[in-house]
């Protein structure tokens, strides 16, 4: 078994690997880079041959995992693509929305390439999606390997991948939290029997504070909340669509009936809505927190969302002591939270929470380091603002830190270690750390296209 990076360089962006066995071969994930356009964010699919893999196994529906999957599978007409229920019907939804996204950066940057791919094709493309359920092995068509999911709590659907050939056991993490959320349960991986281990490094350069706990940081969330209510202002929330939206909205409903915050409405809008419809859809079905509870219809702060006309965006209108919960997360330009920010920021009532990661390129992490009085400019369209809203940062990453990782991997102790999704400082400090816990341990650090020899 040999293993490729088919990441165009070791960071974060569009995850692609490849395991080839003689002739057979099968794909990990099939990402787009969040920060690159174009063919440059395509993973590099140059020592896959075309029509030669056998299956496409997804971890989960983010689009840095899922973004170039019809691409691929225009090079892999014949490959199932094997993934959870969630995770296929989620990606359907981003993907779609990633056409709408690739038009019109095709009008309005001139990138003469996008779309990438198109509706009619996403829509045939379903034809191959093939769903299996966690904790259950199953055969790769035309393979000598079997593999099975498990619940990788990170978002709806999202799972590692084992897969076992001739006696040997690779285990791929994709992204994980060994915590729990509001939403989801802790990741269920398994600890035993792993002879490769691939494991996300995410947040390896990212040390918690000995005295965090996610209930504390919900609980200064809240007093956020009071204070600008108190002063007649509104909060904004800029959030992940898939993920981000459903645990906020969960979190602030569980601030309300405990009384930590007053009585205000909750607005979110867009793709959040949509993939906000699915969870609702799985309630019953996934291995989650508050199990049947729907939050379109259960959460009583929520505002129901207006249609917009159609081809039209949905415009948010500010009113005080709201509470709005927009997508994108990093506010990343011509997204619902930039446009709204932009007429938000100068009002000194008005309070900004980021409850995710913001790379430090997007216009959220501007934001979030900008200075009281600072004019702010989130947008080449959009005028500058003065910085006068209270601006405020909260850990409620759905990625784990690197303490639980690594006391996750020192207790599988594979005999290779794949360090894969992370930036060159984060694999660092994990090399760092498991040269002194990992004796016997093989730690590789993939590097574009060199063949890994795995068994």
């Amino acid at each position: 078994m040999r293993f490729r990076n088919l990441t165009r360089r070791r960071e974060i962006g569009a995850n692609c690997y490849l395991l080839e066995s003689g002739q057979q071969r099968v794909v990990l994930d099939a990402g787009m880079h969040p920060k690159e356009v174009g063919f440059d964010a395509l993973p590099d699919f140059g020592p896959l041959p075309h029509d030669s893999a056998q299956a496409i196994l997804i971890s989960h529906a983010h689009h840095d995992h899922i973004g170039a999957m019809p691409v691929l599978q225009r090079k892999q007409p014949k490959a199932p693509v094997i993934m959870t229920e969630p995770t296929g019907e989620i990606a359907s939804a981003m993907l779609h929305n990633s056409v709408n996204v690739m038009t019109a950066q095709r009008e309005e940057e001139s990138i003469h390439e996008y779309p990438l791919f198109t509706h009619r094709e996403l829509d045939e493309n379903r034809a191959q999606y093939s769903y299996r359920d966690l904790e259950r092995a199953f055969e790769i068509p035309d393979t000598d390997m079997t593999a099975s999911f498990h619940d990788a709590g990170h978002i709806m659907g999202s799972a590692g991948i084992l897969l076992r050939e001739n006696g040997s056991t690779l285990f791929y993490t994709g992204d994980v939290n060994f915590e729990n959320q509001t939403i989801a349960r802790a990741a269920d991986f398994p600890t035993t029997g792993i002879d490769v281990l691939v494991v996300e490094t995410t947040r390896g350069t990212y040390t918690r504070p000995a005295d965090y706990s996610r209930r504390a940081e919900k609980e200064r969330l809240a007093a956020l909340i009071r204070d600008t209510y108190d002063a007649n202002g509104s909060v904004l929330i800029p959030v992940f669509a898939l993920g981000k939206t459903q645990e906020v909205m969960l979190m602030l409903h569980e601030l309300r009936e405990e009384n930590l915050i007053p009585e205000m409405p909750l607005q979110i809008g867009g793709l959040g809505t949509k993939v906000t419809v699915l969870y609702d859809h799985y309630a019953d079905r996934v291995r989650r927190s508050y199990p049947g509870f729907r939050l379109l219809e259960d959460i009583k702060m929520l505002v129901a969302p207006r249609r917009p006309r159609r081809g039209a965006r949905r415009q948010f209108e500010y009113q005080p002591r709201t509470i709005y919960a927009l997508s994108s997360g990093m506010m990343t330009e011509g997204t619902t939270s930039n446009q709204f920010a932009s007429r938000f920021i100068d009002n000194p009532r008005n309070a900004v929470a980021f409850v995710g990661y913001t790379d430090p390129l997007s216009p959220g992490y501007k934001l979030r380091m900008a200075k009281p009085g600072e004019m702010v400019k989130l947008s080449k369209d959009l005028p500058a603002a003065e910085l006068k809203a209270r601006i405020e940062s909260y850990d409620l990453s759905a990625h784990s830190t690197r303490e639980s990782i690594a006391e996750y991997v020192e207790k599988v102790r594979p005999k290779k270690l794949l360090m894969v999704h992370g930036e060159e400082p984060s694999q660092a400090w994990f090399s760092a750390r498991f040269a002194e816990t990992l004796s016997g341990t093989e730690i590789i650090r993939p590097d574009t296209h060199s063949p890994i020899d795995l068994w």
